[in-house]
């Protein structure tokens, strides 16, 4: 078959290497001059960097297995699953290398800044999880199921929130507690290595759109950037698709853009109401260059977000130990609305400070350079009961694909490539 796959995110690249691979002949557009979507390279100060900080699961099978697969297993670090803060502030949790869930318990019984209290009460929580398999009656919030749960204060403060900001990009007052579960099985319910935590080594881009576009041509396929698809058409038996620089039929289409841009192609065709309206949380990251020889202790970690401080920083990633940029940090602020109000130069400053301040290095508040990225519509909002659209159309060898379709998961990365590796099965039928 000649299958255009329109969109060059993760679910649109992994939907072009799965159906490359099976042997048909894929066309990939892409609207900007570069893959990866909301996951891919920045030039920033001459440096290839990344229009935002990500973090993986050991847990993300399909993304795994796609990197394998584009040879590039080892492109990232992998540590056991912590939560530590600076020295002298929050926690410090490291998973040791047990079968599960003895690790989680060593880990926890050897943990530094939570009381006893706090580590009965995760015990509590992960033993009555996993004795209700990790499902809810009905879903809720994350706040209200920590309530329910018995979570203390502190626990909540340095575990729960973090986790569930970074995990699902949505404040836990209005989070679903399902999909937070769901996640929580899938790597502190499983095996071992299920919750180590991988850091990328490269820029996005290189670490997997770039090597899906080399396998597709590798295999007779073709990427094309900059070619914005404008309309989809019934022709004959075939979809003639319309844009910048195109216009070509197809046997079939994997439609693999945001929601918004899927909604006005698919709403010529009658089809439009099948993607309801989201509503989305942005993600900041802010960038500090500093001296070449100023390290972390560790190659990320946890800050405690004060918002009445303008600390709005959650965590910090040492770029000079992941990808050799030496003395680059970037701190991930998810959810960040309240956050990037007073402008990125504002938020810039408050960061550097909230470094210096929770590291005890005054010299942090002042770096060489600092530069904010923001992704304004990184994510919907994933709030409890929200309906996901499938990626089954109700008409042949057109489907959709990306992070915001029917999913377990949030809009994560491994949600793009589970649902790019759904299209490219459905596709077919």
């Amino acid at each position: 078959m000649k299958i255009g796959v329109i969109g060059g995110g993760w679910a649109g690249c992994s939907a072009a290497v799965e159906l490359a691979q099976r042997g048909h002949e894929v066309h990939l557009y892409e609207a900007a001059q570069t893959l990866g979507g909301r996951a891919r390279q920045v030039q920033l100060h001459g440096l290839p960097l990344d229009n935002g900080q990500h973090i993986l699961l050991g847990a993300y099978q399909a993304t795994l297995a796609l990197l394998k697969k584009l040879g590039q297993a080892d492109a990232l670090l992998r540590l056991p699953l912590q939560m530590c803060y600076p020295t002298g502030s929050g926690m410090q949790l490291i998973a040791p290398k047990l079968p599960a869930p003895l690790h989680m318990l060593a880990g926890l019984l050897r943990a530094r800044g939570l009381h006893r209290e706090d580590k009965m009460a995760l015990v509590r929580f992960t033993s009555t999880a996993r004795w209700m398999d990790w499902q809810l009656n009905a879903d809720c919030t994350v706040a209200e199921l920590l309530q329910r749960f018995d979570q203390t204060p502190v626990l909540i403060r340095l575990m729960w929130q973090p986790l569930c900001v970074a995990a699902l990009n949505t404040p836990m007052e209005r989070a679903s507690a399902q999909v937070f579960l769901n996640v929580l099985k899938d790597s502190l319910g499983s095996r071992r290595r299920a919750s180590d935590m991988l850091l990328p080594r490269t820029d996005l881009s290189s670490l997997l759109p770039q090597p899906a576009a080399d396998y597709l041509t590798a295999h007779g396929g073709t990427s094309h950037l900059g070619c914005s698809v404008q309309a989809i058409q019934a022709n004959a038996a075939r979809w003639r698709l319309t844009g910048t620089k195109i216009q070509a039929d197809f046997d079939a289409v994997v439609l693999a853009t945001p929601a918004e841009a899927a909604r006005q192609l698919l709403t010529p065709l009658g089809l439009g109401e099948h993607i309801p309206a989201f509503d989305y949380e942005p993600i900041t990251t802010c960038y500090l260059q500093y001296d070449a020889h100023t390290r972390l202790e560790r190659p990320f970690l946890a800050l405690i977000e004060r918002p009445e401080q303008h600390a709005f920083g959650q965590f910090v990633f040492d770029r000079g130990q992941l990808d050799g940029n030496h003395g680059l940090f970037a701190v991930v602020v998810s959810a960040s609305q309240l956050a990037i109000e007073p402008g990125h130069a504002e938020l810039a400053v408050h960061c550097a400070k909230q470094l210096a301040l929770d590291l005890h290095q005054p010299a942090l508040a002042t770096p060489v350079w600092s530069q904010v990225i923001t992704e304004k519509r990184a994510t919907f909002a994933c709030t409890p009961n929200l309906h996901r659209p499938s990626n089954r159309l109700p008409v042949r060898h057109l489907v959709l694909a990306g992070d915001y379709t029917e999913s377990r998961y949030p809009a994560t990365l491994e949600a793009a490539v589970q649902s790019g590796v759904i299209a490219a099965s459905l596709v077919q039928v």
